[in-house]
């Protein structure tokens, strides 16, 4: 991956397109190596050139790639030329994968990332375990909205606290009420009472 990471940026996931998109470049070489053969010595630049453009896709496949951090979505693609766009986890609204029979069979699909800023939706087609992709994006959307709680969390201690222990064991009793809620102990509202209650509002 080219594109350089932020401090504290972890990446999740890295994925390339299916390697099918490879079969009718290969399926063209080989023909164009028969035919070469066949015609010796004069049609040799023709395999020639139909491998060149082999190692040409290749080589773009291994370039076009998506990655999910704990941040963002990042798609980087291009060979000569370094291209990449990324979506931030906090504006993605939805995410959706299809997959057609071919593609259940041999591992491939398309996802589809709806957002909230200006490019609105984008398409990935020919994704190697598209749902893989989906479901990490999803992972990481869940995880980044935890640790803004948390860190919302830390804020408020801080803010009502005078002292570095009191900062510590009110951070401490919101992040356990934060797991709770997480894990359906209590509901959304008993989070906010009992929130309300230990910040004294």
């Amino acid at each position: 991956m080219k594109t350089k990471l932020r401090k504290d940026e972890k990446v999740a996931l890295v994925i390339k397109p299916h390697w099918l998109i490879l079969v009718i470049p290969a399926l063209l070489a080989i023909a164009g190596l028969v035919g070469g053969i066949l015609i010796a010595p004069y049609g040799l630049i023709i395999p020639l050139l139909l491998f060149g453009y082999l190692g040409y896709r290749v080589i773009e496949r291994t370039n076009n790639i998506w990655a999910v951090t704990n941040w963002r979505v990042i798609d980087e693609y291009g060979f000569f030329a370094h291209n990449s766009k990324e979506s931030p986890l906090d504006k993605i609204n939805n995410v959706n994968y299809h997959q057609s029979v071919w593609g259940r069979i041999f591992g491939f699909g398309d996802v589809q990332i709806q957002t909230a800023s200006e490019q609105g939706s984008t398409v990935y087609h020919m994704v190697e375990n598209p749902r893989s992709l989906k479901d990490t994006i999803t992972h990481m959307q869940e995880e980044y909205k935890n640790s803004q709680i948390l860190n919302q969390a830390r804020e408020l201690a801080r803010a009502i606290s005078t002292t570095p222990r009191e900062q510590s064991d009110v951070a401490s009793e919101l992040e356990k009420l934060h797991v709770l809620r997480q894990q359906g102990v209590i509901s959304d509202e008993e989070f906010n009472a009992a929130k309300k209650k230990m910040l004294g509002m």
